[in-house]
């Protein structure tokens, strides 16, 4: 067998099948560009789902990452480290919020957004024990703890977990009236992602979120909004609802936050709402651990140029005039998304969403498929216009269009 087969073969048989990954065995990456076992190099149009935003081994990163591992990694959150004030203070400020709450993964970052609305709820809102409620939106993706997937409309990431956790109103994405009329007085918070990734890049009509923002506003209902994939530079801006003009209550953050090194992911919010806690009342052994903040430390630092941010505007408008000349065809029936971030509905006579990536692997480019017949494009933010477009020509080869 081959060196891929080898490997492909010997983590069926000792690792559970909770995933179904291409076949291809990555060795080393570098930018846009990742290299197999085999020696063959692939132009990564995925970027782990936005963590590598800033590209594989980004060197200012890495940099970060050795300087920080010759020193300490890990303190706990039972003793302070010198970094730990740095990355709170300016993360807060790249947010304009005031406090900062570090966790790791992204969904730990959501079950802390749970806890946070519920306990605010109980605290400052008034609602009474155990009485308190969460809406969040059809078809969305939070993450895949217990609590989450119970209000989780996909049956995939939801069956066979029960008993689901209480607590959720589940209403159309998009529809300002249906949120309205599932508030009530014991309502705390609106879990939303400003563009739903797993979903297939849903953007949600326009006025959509400015107006959560404001029925939000009027009932005292926190404003949560899952930045975890579409937020740090992915669609243009440093938030996806910098587009609408819209400030949250409280940020979930988290992926590109640890610049594809290191997982570190926190909810950002105002001292009154992150204020709710005590010692001992939440927490992680991981959270805000010292590598973590030496590389988030870099990764807004990045951001704070403002380089990104441009790049995926520019790149992103030509990534959608090219890929909306495919609409129409035959081979492409619909193109969503935003900046560097899209989603491409494949004619279904073409094949699965998984059958495109599957060929566009043998043309070397990689993609993910959600949905049926969509795949996802999101290039890391540091790729070149021209690798982009000959991944751009790959997918044409794949759908047989000029």
């Amino acid at each position: 067998m081959s060196a891929t087969e080898t490997a492909i073969a010997s983590a069926e048989a000792h690792s559970a099948h909770n995933y179904h990954p291409l076949p291809v065995v990555v060795a080393s990456a570098e930018g846009a560009w990742m290299t197999d076992v085999e020696g063959r190099r692939y132009l990564d149009l995925l970027a782990g789902y936005s963590a590598l935003n800033f590209g594989h081994g980004n060197p200012r990163l890495i940099d970060a990452a050795k300087a920080q591992l010759e020193r300490v990694t890990l303190t706990s959150r039972a003793f302070h480290h010198d970094r730990f004030a740095d990355f709170c203070t300016q993360l807060a400020e790249l947010c304009s919020m005031e406090m900062v709450l570090p966790m790791n993964t992204g969904a730990e970052a959501v079950e802390t957004a749970v806890k946070t609305a519920r306990k605010w709820g109980y605290r400052v809102k008034g609602v009474p024990d155990g009485m308190a409620k969460i809406i969040v939106a059809s078809d969305n993706f939070h993450g895949r703890t217990t609590t989450i997937v119970s209000f989780s409309t996909d049956p995939e990431a939801r069956a066979d977990y029960g008993p689901y956790t209480p607590g959720f109103e589940i209403v159309p994405y998009g529809d300002l009236t249906a949120l309205r009329e599932a508030m009530t007085e014991n309502t705390v918070a609106v879990l939303l992602e400003p563009i739903q990734g797993e979903a297939g890049v849903l953007v949600p009509p326009a006025g959509y979120l400015p107006g959560v923002r404001e029925l939000t506003r009027e009932r005292n209902v926190l404003f949560i909004a899952d930045e975890i994939q579409s937020g740090l530079g992915r669609t243009g801006k440093t938030f996806a609802l910098e587009h609408e003009g819209v400030v949250p209550d409280m940020y979930l953050l988290g992926k590109a936050l640890g610049g594809g090194v290191v997982p570190v992911s926190a909810v950002v919010s105002s001292a009154e709402i992150l204020g709710v806690f005590r010692p001992g009342e939440h927490g992680s052994t991981f959270g805000g651990n010292p590598l973590a903040c030496a590389v988030a430390l870099e990764v807004i630092a990045m951001l704070r140029t403002g380089e990104y941010q441009e790049r995926a505007a520019e790149l992103g408008d030509h990534l959608h005039r090219e890929l909306g000349l495919l609409v129409g065809g035959g081979a492409v029936e619909t193109v969503r998304g935003r900046g560097l971030w899209a989603g491409v509905d494949i004619a279904p006579a073409l094949g699965t969403g998984r059958e495109i990536s599957e060929r566009l692997l043998a043309e070397r480019v990689l993609v993910k498929d959600t949905h049926g017949s969509t795949i996802r494009i999101a290039p890391p933010l540091v790729i070149s216009k021209e690798d982009l477009d000959w991944g751009l020509d790959r997918l044409r080869t794949v759908l047989s269009v000029p």
